[in-house]
C-alpha cells in the first residue's frame, strides 16, 4: 500500500459536501436579506466551522481537513450573496417586475467560477508567501484547531454551537419584537440649527444583527466609521443644509434630502478614490502571483518537482481552460439579456465589450479584493468601492457601443445591461475576496488548496441556487425602495442602500447628468484620508490605522446602519478588554465572536416574507397597542442593550466553566 496515500487525510467527503451545502442554502438567504436591508454583509466562515465540528463529531474518523472543506463551502454563502448590491437595480428600474431564476443563477454561477480561478494564480504570493494578516482566515483555523484538538476544546466546541444557536434565537426574538410592533424599527433624532436654516440628526436601526457586524468588523473599523458619521452628520449636512434651506420641509425631510442627493454621492467618490489607491498598491503581487503559478507549473511539467501536497493548486493549464470556456455561457447569457430590446440592432458589439470587461475587469476586481481580504479581512473588504468602479466603467463601455441610438428606452436598456454586467463581475470580485482568505485557514490546519478550491466551486453552485427564489420571495412581499414594486403585499419595501447607490451612478453616466463635481468633492476627502492613514501608521509604527473605505462607507451608508455598527465595535472593544486580563479570556473572547454571528434576525425576516406572501398580509405579526413613537424606540433601546449585556455576560460564564 502507499504510504503517502495511507496518511492521506479525509477532507472531501459525501457528508461534508451535503453539510456545508445545506449551511450554504441557510446562510445565504440570511445573508441576501441583511444586504438589502443594511447594505452590509460579513464572513460566515467562523460559525459554519462551528457547526461543522458539532455535527461531525458524532464521527470518530472526521479529520479538521474535513471540517475545513465544510466552512469552505459555506463560506460562499458570506460572499456570494453580495450581489444583491446591484442586482435589486434592475427591479428599481422596471426592467424586471419579477427575479427570473436562469439569468440570476447564470450571472452568480459564472463571476463565482470565475473568481476561484483569478485568485488561484495568487495563492503563492498572496498567502503562503505573504505576511498580511488574514484576521478572518486565522481566526477560523484556531476555531478548528481547538475544536478538534483536546477535550477541553471539544467542551468549548459545544459551547460555541450553543453560542450560534443562543445568538440567532436573540436576534430572532428581537427582530419579532419590531415585527408585532412593541418596538420601533429604527431610533432616530433630527433637529434645525442656525435660525432655522441648517438642519442634521442621526438615526440607528433597532437590530442586534449590525450590533454584531460592528463586533465582528472591530474597534479600526468602528473608529473609522465613527469619523464617517462625523464627516457627514456633523460637517456635510450641516453645512449643505445651511447653503440650501428649506424651510418648508421638517428638519428629517432636509437633512435626509441633502443627504440622499449630495452627501452620498461624495461618499461614493471617496470609497471610488481609495479604491483606486488600493488597487495602484497591487501590480507587484498579482504579477508575482502570476509568475509563480506559470513557474511552478513549468516545472511540474518537466518533472522536476514534488509538490508537497498542502502547496498543490489546480493546474494552471485547468484554470485557463475553465476560466476560456466560462466565457461561452458568459456570452450567451449577455446575448440572452439583449434580445428583442432596443439594444439588438448593436448586441455582437455589446456582448464582445461585455464579454471583455467581465475577464478584464473581474481580474482586477478579484486581485484588489483577495489583497484587502488579506489586509483587513472578507467583511471589510472594499467591495462597495469596486462595484462603484465597475458601474462606472461599465456604464461607459456601453453607452460609447450605443452612441448612434437614441431615445429612453435605448438609455434604460443600457443601464439594464450595465447593471447586469456589474453583477457577473461583482461576483468574480467577492469570491476572489472570499478564496484567498479560505486558503489561508487551509495553510495553517494543513488542508490541500485543489480541493479547497473544488469545495468553494460547490459552495458557488449553492449559493447560486438559493440567491434567485430568496431575492424573488423578497420582491413579492416587501419590494425595493423606488422600484414599481407593483406586486409587493408589504407596504414596507427594503432600502437596498447599495443597489440604490449603484443604480443611480449608471443613471448618470447613460444620461450625461451624473454629478461628477460631487464624486470629484468626495474623492478628495478620499484622498485625503489615505495620506491620514498614511500619516497614521508611519507615526504609531503600524499600531494605529485609520481605513478609509471604512470612512468613506459610513459617509455614504445611511447613519441608520453604520451607528449600531460603530456601537458593536465598541462594545466588542471594551468586552474584550474588560476579559483580556483573565485567563479564560481567549475563549471568552472566542464565544462572543460566534454570539455576534448569528444570522437569527435575518432567517427570521426570509420566514416573515414568506408569512407575508401566504397571508397576503403586509404585517401578518402586527398587535394593535397604544405605545407612542417616542415609547416604542424606548423600550427597543433598553431592550437592545439588556439582550447585549446578557450575551456578553454569558459567553464570559461559558469561558470559565469550559
Amino acid at each position: 500500500m502507499d504510504n503517502s496515500a495511507a496518511s492521506m487525510p479525509k477532507e472531501i467527503t459525501v457528508r461534508g459536501v451535503i453539510l456545508g451545502i445545506l449551511i450554504t442554502l441557510v446562510f445565504t438567504a440570511a445573508q441576501v436579506y441583511l444586504g438589502l436591508k443594511v447594505g452590509l454583509t460579513f464572513a460566515t466562515s467562523i460559525p459554519a466551522a462551528v457547526i461543522s465540528m458539532a455535527l461531525l463529531n458524532a464521527f470518530k474518523d472526521a479529520s479538521i481537513q474535513e471540517n475545513n472543506i465544510v466552512q469552505t463551502i459555506a463560506s460562499a454563502a458570506g460572499t456570494l450573496a453580495s450581489v444583491i448590491f446591484v442586482l435589486p437595480g434592475l427591479l428599481m428600474i422596471g426592467w424586471w417586475t419579477h427575479v427570473p431564476f436562469w439569468p440570476t443563477f447564470g450571472a452568480c454561477a459564472i463571476g463565482g467560477v470565475l473568481g476561484v480561478m483569478y485568485t488561484m494564480p495568487l495563492r503563492r504570493a498572496l498567502v503562503s508567501q505573504s505576511d498580511l494578516p488574514y484576521p478572518e482566515g486565522v481566526a477560523a483555523a484556531e476555531v478548528l484547531k481547538i475544536g478538534m484538538s483536546s477535550r477541553a476544546g471539544a467542551s468549548e466546541g459545544k459551547a460555541g454551537l450553543w453560542a450560534v444557536i443562543l445568538g440567532s434565537v436573540s436576534s430572532a426574538l428581537y427582530a419579532a419584537g419590531s415585527a408585532v410592533k412593541f418596538m420601533a424599527d429604527e431610533m432616530s433624532t433630527y433637529f434645525r440649527f442656525g435660525s432655522g436654516a441648517g438642519s442634521t440628526g442621526i438615526g440607528a436601526s433597532s437590530s442586534l444583527a449590525l450590533i454584531g457586524a460592528g463586533h465582528l468588523m472591530g474597534i479600526t473599523v468602528g473608529v473609522a466609521m465613527l469619523a464617517g458619521l462625523v464627516i457627514a452628520w456633523g460637517i456635510l449636512v450641516p453645512l449643505l443644509t445651511c447653503m440650501h434651506p428649506m424651510p418648508d420641509l421638517s428638519a428629517a425631510d432636509h437633512a435626509l434630502g441633502i443627504w440622499k442627493t449630495n452627501v452620498r454621492m461624495m461618499g461614493a467618490g471617496a470609497i471610488g478614490a481609495a479604491a483606486i489607491v488600493t488597487l495602484a498598491g497591487l501590480a507587484k503581487p498579482v504579477l508575482g502571483g502570476l509568475k509563480s503559478a506559470l513557474e511552478t507549473a513549468r516545472q511540474v511539467k518537466a518533472g522536476g518537482t514534488d509538490i508537497p501536497r498542502t502547496d498543490q493548486d489546480l493546474p494552471i493549464f485547468i484554470v485557463g481552460l475553465v476560466t476560456l470556456l466560462s466565457m461561452v455561457p458568459a456570452g450567451w447569457l449577455l446575448a440572452s439579456f439583449l434580445q428583442g430590446g432596443a439594444l439588438a440592432s448593436v448586441s455582437t458589439p455589446l456582448v464582445a465589450i461585455g464579454i471583455a470587461y467581465i475577464l478584464i475587469a473581474g481580474m482586477f476586481a478579484a486581485a484588489v479584493c483577495g489583497y484587502m481580504a488579506g489586509l483587513i479581512g472578507s467583511s471589510n473588504s472594499p467591495v462597495s468601492g469596486i462595484a462603484i468602479l465597475t458601474i462606472l466603467g461599465a456604464a461607459l463601455s456601453v453607452g460609447a457601443a450605443a452612441r448612434g441610438l437614441m431615445g429612453p428606452e435605448v438609455s434604460h436598456a443600457l443601464v439594464a445591461y450595465a447593471l447586469f454586467i456589474t453583477t457577473v463581475v461583482l461576483a468574480v470580485a467577492v469570491v476572489g475576496n472570499d478564496n484567498l482568505q479560505d486558503l489561508k485557514t487551509g495553510q495553517l490546519v494543513d488542508a490541500t488548496p485543489w480541493r479547497q478550491q473544488v469545495g468553494l466551486l460547490i459552495g458557488v453552485v449553492a449559493g447560486s441556487v438559493v440567491i434567485p427564489p430568496v431575492l424573488e420571495l423578497l420582491n413579492h412581499a416587501n419590494g425595493f425602495a423606488g422600484a414599481p414594486n407593483l406586486e409587493a403585499i408589504s407596504n414596507q419595501p427594503l432600502s437596498a442602500p447599495q443597489a440604490t447607490l449603484i443604480t443611480t451612478l449608471a443613471k448618470g453616466v447613460i444620461g450625461g447628468d451624473l454629478r461628477w463635481d460631487l464624486l470629484g468633492y468626495g474623492a478628495l476627502i478620499g484622498l485625503a484620508l489615505v495620506l491620514i492613514n498614511f500619516a497614521l501608521k508611519a507615526s504609531s509604527k503600524g499600531r494605529l490605522s485609520l481605513p478609509p473605505l471604512g470612512v468613506g462607507l459610513a459617509i455614504y451608508l445611511p447613519s441608520a446602519v453604520t451607528l449600531p455598527v460603530v456601537v458593536g465595535a465598541f462594545t466588542g472593544w471594551y468586552f474584550e478588554r474588560a476579559v483580556s486580563k483573565h485567563s479564560w479570556g481567549e475563549t471568552a473572547k472566542r464565544l462572543a465572536v460566534l454570539i455576534m454571528s448569528g444570522f437569527g434576525e435575518s432567517l427570521f425576516n426570509v420566514a416573515l416574507a414568506g408569512l407575508i406572501v401566504l397571508s397576503g398580509n403586509g404585517t401578518p405579526l402586527a398587535i394593535a397597542n397604544s405605545l407612542s413613537e417616542s415609547a416604542t424606540m424606548g423600550v427597543a433601546l433598553v431592550v437592545g442593550a439588556a439582550v447585549v449585556a446578557y450575551l456578553y455576560r454569558w459567553a464570559a460564564q461559558q469561558a470559565q466553566k469550559s
